[in-house]
């Protein structure tokens, strides 16, 4: 399904505000309560809007720090891959995993409390993470821009 002028400002609308009731939405993109409805149930049904949650404040859920590990692997057989990516997938401290083309085979995004408490994470998980050769931390000092809104 292509998406239409019209998709494209209910999915802008609710990357904003997705707990905005129908009404709402359905005055900002000109459309009456019942046909945005439609549309916004056609968007899930066909995969456009995967799901709605809560985005929490890290600060206040006490993982201010934001750390990025560059991992490089032994080998690139699918059996490595497969393994390394169902282990870290179990880290709750990941909260993104990408496999990657360049130095890295993947790079991972942690939340932690401070540098502390990434050396349990380290030492807990990561060091206990199948087929690693080379692994790189960063903390990133300061998140200059945030978004989870894709360009519509």
């Amino acid at each position: 399904m292509a998406l239409d002028t019209t998709d494209r400002k209910i999915l802008t609308a609710l990357q904003r505000k997705g707990r905005m009731s129908n009404a709402e939405l359905s005055e900002m993109v000109n459309l009456s309560p019942s046909a945005c409805h439609r549309r916004v149930q056609r968007l899930e049904a066909d995969g456009y809007i995967r799901d709605y949650v809560a985005l929490l404040d890290a600060r206040k859920m006490g993982v201010p720090a934001t750390v990025f590990v560059e991992i490089t692997l032994q080998g690139q057989a699918d059996e490595l891959l497969e393994a390394f990516e169902k282990a870290v997938s179990r880290i709750p401290d990941v909260l993104e995993c990408h496999l990657m083309a360049g130095t890295a085979d993947y790079i991972l995004k942690i939340v932690a409390e401070n540098t502390d408490d990434f050396a349990r994470i380290h030492r807990q998980y990561l060091s206990r993470l199948p087929g690693v050769a080379q692994m790189q931390s960063s903390f990133a000092l300061r998140t200059v821009f945030n978004t989870t809104a894709l360009p519509v």
